[in-house]
């Protein structure tokens, strides 16, 4: 089994010893993407914006593999506060054409730079 490691500025760096994603024949394993600005580090303030951000760093970080959002198959979404549930819901479904993938979402104590929501990915390639 060979594994590539995936890197981009499009998304976030990661900020611990891990990779932004491994491929591993032909499937994409992202690590878990927050609401951060690529380019300067910044947090986006609001749940809105900040599900937009987590959303296109994931969807750079994919597009970077060779991959993309229509070849996911499944969504881990972490959240902090459970009532937001269909606020993110909404924002993660307009990322998405077609099949949405399977996901799982689960309410965490606190998440990476005391971020809203995390949200990672398995894709095709």
């Amino acid at each position: 089994m060979e594994k590539k490691i995936i890197s981009t500025d499009k998304a976030p760096a990661a900020i611990g010893p891990y990779s932004q994603a491994i491929e591993v024949n032909g499937m994409i394993f992202t690590s878990g993407m927050i609401p951060v600005i690529p380019a300067t580090g910044e947090v986006v303030e609001g749940l809105e914006n900040q599900a937009k951000q987590a959303l296109s760093n994931l969807k750079a970080l994919l597009k970077a593999s060779g991959s993309g959002m229509d070849k996911i198959v499944k969504t881990t979404v972490f959240i902090k506060n459970m009532d937001d549930f269909a606020a993110i819901n909404e924002i993660y479904a307009s990322f998405f054409e077609g099949a949405y993938p399977s996901r799982s979402c689960v309410e965490v104590a606190r998440l990476p730079k005391d971020v809203l929501l995390e949200i990672e990915a398995i894709a095709l390639k």
